[in-house]
């Protein structure tokens, strides 16, 4: 286990948030969501075809992970209640070679129920860490050992998905460092950005929504929301404090970006300096120039920049809906003396589905797919529930498939935001890329995924805005 050089320990994180702290993060979740943290839980059904086994023997990467309170007063005197795993903000980076095992101990620290998912790892189903799904959560004062194999390659990273838990602050990057990989590059800094919540997380029910950031009309619509952010943040420090990624003249960078977010998507651009986007979601593509990319939570960019033009340079990363301060680190050059960066620069070219070309594309969807869904994604009647189909989990359809199956899913989006959808256990095609987690644009956005279902279990298939999810856009993709 290595830990990021910028993530920071439970009692600098609270200097460096700035000012008012975090405050009274009491834990608030839906009563109803079979995922929450609190009430009366159980293991989900078990899956009708056998899932494969986890690894055995020992790791060849042992981890500890505990998620605890703060716990410690800010500057101000504020209480600080949010979650953090192992004092760290965001959690401590997961690093392994490729074909390695991972073993994770995690000590449940908190007064909740919690688990870990490891976000866009096809491993075993049994450790996935989906309450109700794939596993009971973890009771607090109890613990419970993961275990699955480093493997594929990529930049990935991992939350809880108990309740609201992941706004609290319970999230970390995970990389899978390549044998050989199909980009040179000299040197590395992980990036993880963050929407940071100064006040309690509500769930989406009658009363929550309507104390929500946008839970006024929008078209008629109580459904459109996100917390009152304070700010975003990159690598748990807001603009005011920015992180410092180091470069030398004449390297070649690699960029590994994570939007760990719970509701926002991100415009990011680095000042004076080209990305040339080499993976998503952890999965290779063929090299493309870009100023910019957007991506949406859950979603993982590489990118290599060329240090060729010595000085301080604006990370930037906007939020796309809100109007919260942005997300800002600071590339600088060594040997460049302190000074304000030059900031980033809005236009140029921004990065697109279509312009990733898959090195490895998915093998076995070629011809027509054995089950086809076509999905509606869509507020509910009730003002804050979201829907897939007019279904709201878990009072929800499965998705029946077959070992083996070319398996596609089309979806279309009838309301006026952004769903990032995210597909447990397995990658898939979108166009010509192969990724995770993809983003079906709002207002009658259409997007169509081919996945092969050669990892049998119950496996989630959910938006990763966290509050769509909580209020119920969700199905179970379930092998028969």
């Amino acid at each position: 286990m290595t830990v990021g050089r910028n993530a920071v320990s439970r009692r600098r994180a609270l200097q460096i948030l700035g000012g008012g702290g975090l405050i009274g993060l009491a834990g608030c979740t839906s009563a109803v969501n079979p995922l929450s943290d609190q009430g009366s839980i159980s293991p989900g059904e078990e899956p009708s075809v056998k899932s494969r086994d986890p690894p055995s023997g020992p790791p060849d990467t042992a981890v500890e992970l505990t998620p605890e309170p703060a716990g410690e007063d800010s500057p101000a005197g504020v209480s600080a209640e949010t979650w953090l795993y192992n004092d760290a903000l965001p959690g401590p980076e997961i690093r392994a070679a490729e074909g390695d095992v991972i073993g994770v101990s995690l000590e449940n620290g908190l007064s909740a129920r919690t688990t870990v998912h490891w976000h866009g790892i096809p491993l075993a189903n049994a450790m996935d860490g989906v309450p109700n799904v794939t596993q009971a959560p973890v009771e607090p004062g109890e613990s419970f050992d993961y275990r699955f194999r480093a493997e594929p390659a990529g930049t990935y990273f991992y939350h809880s998905h108990a309740g609201l838990q992941l706004d609290r602050g319970l999230a970390g990057p995970l990389v899978i460092e390549e044998s050989d990989p199909h980009v040179e590059y000299d040197r590395e800094h992980v990036i993880v950005l963050d929407d940071y919540l100064s006040q309690a997380p509500r769930a989406p029910d009658s009363d929550g929504a309507s104390e929500m950031q946008e839970g006024g009309p929008m078209g008629g619509m109580m459904n459109v929301y996100r917390p009152p952010y304070t700010g975003m943040i990159m690598n748990g420090r807001l603009a005011s404090n920015a992180p410092f990624f180091d470069v030398t003249e004449g390297d070649r960078v690699r960029l590994r970006f994570v939007n760990a977010s719970s509701a926002t998507m991100f415009q990011v651009r680095t000042a004076g300096h080209q990305l040339d986007i080499s993976h998503a979601d952890g999965r290779p593509v063929e090299p493309v120039s870009a100023d910019s990319f957007t991506f949406g939570p859950g979603e993982r960019y590489d990118a290599i920049i060329t240090a060729d033009n010595p000085g301080t340079w604006e990370i930037l990363a906007d939020p796309v809906r809100g109007s919260e301060p942005s997300a800002r680190g600071i590339l600088r050059y060594e040997g460049e003396e302190e000074r304000t960066p030059t900031p980033s620069e809005m236009g140029g070219r921004e990065l697109s589905y279509d312009d990733l070309r898959a090195i490895e594309p998915i093998e076995g969807l070629d011809g027509t797919p054995d089950r086809t869904f076509d999905l509606t994604l869509s507020p509910g009647g009730d003002g804050y529930s979201w829907a897939i189909d007019g279904q709201t989990y878990p009072d929800a359809d499965p998705l029946d498939v077959a070992h083996g199956d070319h398996v596609r899913i089309r979806m279309q989006n009838r309301s006026p935001v952004s769903h990032p959808m995210h597909v447990h256990g397995h990658f898939f095609q979108v166009g010509t890329a192969v990724k995770d987690t993809v983003v079906v644009p709002g207002r009658m956005g259409q997007t169509t995924i081919d996945f092969k279902a050669d990892n049998p279990g119950n496996w989630f298939f959910h938006c990763h805005n966290l509050y769509h999810l909580e209020a119920g856009m969700a199905r179970v993709i379930r092998y028969v």
